[in-house]
């Protein structure tokens, strides 16, 4: 059975959303929290079609009772990854409405009746700030997979130190012996709290007991340090990571090139992608993706520009982050001519930005006399989505003639 691992997505809008990725699917650090009970089951081209569909209407829908019609109409399983990525964007949409946990509960309740499912539905729970029903869930069915699950959850529901307690508490209580997954997620509580010191007590208690760290460890060991702005500790994990065998990899460059963009440093992140070269090691599309923000968020949008089309240079293909995060900060500054080329480049790969940066993009262009573009990119946007048709009519119809 292969092995799968909770990853936590966050898009550039404050929702999030769970999926399901391998392994070693060679992501970023914070593939990190177990689901291994839970294998990919085939589906046909229909059924992915369904879920893409499903999935991509949960996102925008904010009414609870649509919310859950969809899910029951297109009979949502968490036993395929499309499943459960709209079963996270259904619990997301309905964790940002008032009076949601009626409706959370109902949808996420009955995964809790099948111990496959345990670990997703804690994770949703968790997702939706519902930790005490996540713990319920637990007790349920506990098990390693479950425990990782709910120190997840606290995480996803902003309860960090929570998962502390649970950490010492539930392997005695239930005889559950702790595996690396647990560690990383752990640490990452702590490291997202304000507390990334307790590492170090967490790597010496690995150590006694025989639980190896692997580079996702020392990753949100180095992010945690650098949120904090503990330099001098950053040094010191990279140290410790050798003395445990481990050699910086493409993942660990990525997320301390992320870490510096995101405290504003990205010519010290840059020189990072320098020092990769003579190693022989190629960045990827998340590197660039991460300088790309970087650069973007201290308003060099110059340098984000060249780095985009180094990627094209470099055959990386950029993913929608990159496209969005371009095109926002391009319009913020008013380069309506390159945000518009960028967006039409996004839209050939049916991307397209969130409502509220398209039209800043179309009442730039109009504002700038590109009427003619503004419309041929509202006609564009009404003829491959479908997403918030009836606001793009209303903008389309006070276009000037």
């Amino acid at each position: 059975m292969a092995v799968f691992f909770l990853r936590c997505i966050c898009s550039r809008s404050p929702r999030r959303y769970l999926s399901v990725v391998p392994l070693d699917a060679g992501g970023e650090h914070e593939v990190i929290v177990s689901g291994s009970i839970i294998s990919d089951s085939v589906v046909s081209g229909d059924a992915k079609h369904s879920y893409l569909t499903v999935r991509s209407l949960l996102k925008s829908e904010t009414d609870p009772s649509r919310i859950l019609d969809l899910c029951h109409s297109a009979s949502l399983s968490p036993d395929h990854h499309l499943g459960r990525s709209a079963l996270s964007a259904a619990v997301s949409s309905l964790a940002a409405s008032p009076n949601h946990l009626p409706a959370v509960r109902s949808l996420v309740a009955p995964l809790v009746m099948s111990k496959r499912h345990v670990p997703h539905a804690i994770s949703l729970f968790g997702l939706a700030g519902l930790l005490d029903d996540a713990a319920e869930a637990f007790r349920s069915s506990p098990s390693l997979f479950s425990l990782n699950a709910l120190l997840f959850a606290c995480i996803l529901s902003n309860n960090h130190k929570q998962a502390g307690t649970f950490f010492r508490d539930i392997p005695v209580s239930y005889a559950i012996k702790p595996n690396i997954v647990t560690y990383n997620t752990v640490i990452k509580a702590f490291c997202e709290s304000g507390g990334s010191r307790t590492f170090y007590s967490f790597l010496d208690e690995m150590v006694r007991k025989d639980v190896k760290p692997n580079l996702t460890t020392f990753s949100i060991a180095l992010s945690g340090f650098y949120r904090e702005e503990l330099f001098s500790d950053v040094k010191k994990v990279l140290w410790l990571m050798k003395k445990n065998g481990r050699h910086a990899g493409l993942s660990i460059y990525n997320a301390r090139i992320q870490s510096l963009c995101k405290l504003g440093r990205p010519e010290e992140a840059k020189e990072l992608l320098r020092e990769m070269r003579p190693r022989g090691m190629k960045p990827s599309w998340v590197t660039y993706d991460h300088l790309i923000l970087g650069y973007c968020s201290v308003g060099n949008l110059e340098e984000a520009k060249r780095l985009f089309k180094e990627m094209g240079r470099k055959q990386l293909v950029p993913q929608s982050s990159c496209y969005f995060s371009l095109i926002y900060y391009l319009c913020r500054n008013g380069d309506f001519g390159s945000a518009l080329e960028i967006c039409r480049e996004s839209m050939d790969q049916n991307w397209v930005p969130q409502f509220s940066t398209m039209k800043m993009l179309v009442d730039g262009l109009v504002g700038t006399l590109q009427v003619k573009e503004a419309r041929e990119l509202v006609e564009k946007v009404k003829g491959k989505f479908f997403r918030n048709m009836e606001l793009w009519n209303k903008i389309e119809e006070a276009l000037p003639k």
